[in-house]
């Protein structure tokens, strides 16, 4: 893998390590997403004293410091063997001592990967950190202070927003987070793999935009051939990454992997009063936890529809990957496990009528992702809203209405978005331009608003040029939008 598509986040580390101040970044996302190779490959090539130290997984109290201590062993003592302090605050004395026999102009970047896991229960290593931060680290010019973690919530909690002795310590603050489709193409590219647009959207639609994810990506293959490897082949790396990937993130990962799958079934969003009854579970504390939880790691959005109140906040899953699996992957994995299912099984669900619908909701969830790419060729400020629905009571003859995307503009006029994916240019007949002007006249009776309302487009293939597309649209986003490189 490389670096070159973290552009943005390469400038965050240029400015971080060239301050001549003490500084304390936390890095954070998603399991996969490269935030260890991103830190390890842009430090391994400076000019600093690197330190690597990684929490264990589901590792002891007296197994996070042992391995602590051979690597600190590793990168002040040439390997000699140490004997293991008891706690957290003679752990950190060790690198305390190391740092200061080390020259007054070289630069010390301390990076403690996978922090969370190394704080076990009553074991006080935040007590520690916050301790030596305070009176010697925090102190010290020389020492570039980086905690990072895949538990999201966790570092959102206990070090950026931590009420403790590490309050308003966090200098600079990095979520990771997956490609886009911009990045994802310069990322294949610099693999060797040469893709047209459609096949790239193609890809990402089943596996997003994580790194290590399209990694397997390899050339001279159609997009339906790397997904049927990767996705359906016994070994391929994404039949079981989805159980995984919640067990290295939750301890009772399966209440939230029930939890995920239930959101994903609702295309256009659930409320959490749905999702409590639908999960046969209390409207708590505990399940709003659940779903900041889910949002911070980045499995799921909420939003609140246009003029609803915050009681109609919606969630839906944003994450290619596990909506993929959800849909596809998870009804046939007990015959992907036990037979191996041929080469070509993914090539015919792919012909398919369901799957051409199924990509309607993949294509939004990527437009979602793209947000910023579809405001800069609407030339719009933020002020974005996911959607907008009205369900009519039970025995109502008023009409339902769902708008994809909407933008509520400050120049009193809002663009609402149909959002289409379709392997040829859409087509607007005088049917379907019925169903656009009855949508807005259904927003604007609900709504009451006297704002200039526009209709734009989203289109993977763009829209064929017609009187009705003339008449009805003032913008139009393509693919090859998306693709942009916002500047």
């Amino acid at each position: 893998m490389n670096i070159q598509a973290r552009v943005d986040e390469v400038k965050t580390l240029d400015a971080f390590i060239k301050s001549n101040k003490a500084e304390f970044l936390a890095i954070y996302g998603r399991r996969r997403v490269g935030k260890t190779y991103l830190i390890s490959n842009y430090f391994g090539k400076k000019k600093c004293k690197f330190v690597s130290i990684t929490g264990i997984e589901k590792g002891s109290f007296l197994r996070q410091r042992t391995e602590c201590c051979k690597q600190i062993s590793k990168a002040f003592y040439n390997g000699s063997s140490l004997e293991v302090p008891k706690d957290w605050f003679r752990t950190f004395e060790l690198i305390d001592n190391a740092i200061k026999g080390l020259p007054k102009n070289e630069k010390i970047v301390l990076f403690f990967d996978e922090f969370p896991w190394m704080v076990t229960p009553r074991s006080n290593l935040l007590q520690a950190l916050e301790y030596y931060w305070n009176n010697s680290w925090g102190n010290d010019k020389r020492i570039k202070l980086i905690i990072c973690g895949s538990l999201a919530s966790w570092i959102i909690k206990n070090i950026i927003n931590n009420t403790g002795g590490l309050y308003n310590r966090v200098t600079y603050r990095l979520k990771l987070e997956p490609f886009t489709l911009h990045e994802a193409k310069g990322f294949l590219n610099n693999n060797g793999v040469k893709l047209a647009d459609h096949q790239i959207l193609a890809i990402y639609m089943a596996i997003g935009g994580i790194p290590l994810y399209l990694d397997q990506v390899k050339k001279g293959l159609s997009a339906n051939q790397i997904i049927d490897q990767v996705c359906f082949s016994k070994n391929g790396l994404l039949v079981d990454e989805a159980e995984e990937l919640f067990k290295s993130l939750f301890i009772d990962s399966k209440n939230y992997f029930k939890l995920t799958r239930e959101i994903a079934k609702h295309r256009y969003g659930i409320t959490k009063g749905e999702l409590a009854k639908r999960m046969g579970v209390s409207l708590s504390g505990r399940l709003v936890e659940r779903l900041k939880e889910l949002e911070d790691a980045g499995f799921i959005i909420s939003f609140l529809p246009y003029q609803h109140r915050e009681k109609g906040v919606y969630f839906r899953v944003i994450d290619e990957y596990t909506m993929f699996y959800f849909r596809w992957v998870e009804p046939h994995l007990g015959s992907i496990k036990r037979f191996a299912k041929a080469t070509g099984f993914w090539l015919e669900q792919a012909r398919s009528s369901s799957y051409k619908s199924w990509c309607g909701y993949a294509f939004e969830s990527v437009c979602y992702k793209h947000i910023a790419h579809i405001m800069s060729k609407l030339s719009l400020k933020p002020s974005v809203l996911p959607a907008w629905k009205h369900i009519p009571n039970k025995g109502d003859k008023e009409a339902g209405a769902q708008i994809d995307l909407l933008f509520d503009r400050d120049d009193r006029c809002i663009t609402l978005c149909e959002i289409k994916y379709t392997e040829e240019p859409f087509v607007i007949d005088k049917q379907y331009a019925e169903i656009l002007n009855r949508k807005m006249d259904i927003f604007k009776d609900i709504t009451k608003t006297e704002k200039q309302l526009f209709w734009a487009m989203i289109s993977a293939n763009g829209v064929k040029k017609n009187f009705y597309s003339e008449e009805m649209l003032s913008n139009i986003v393509t693919l090859k939008d998306l693709f942009e490189k916002i500047k």
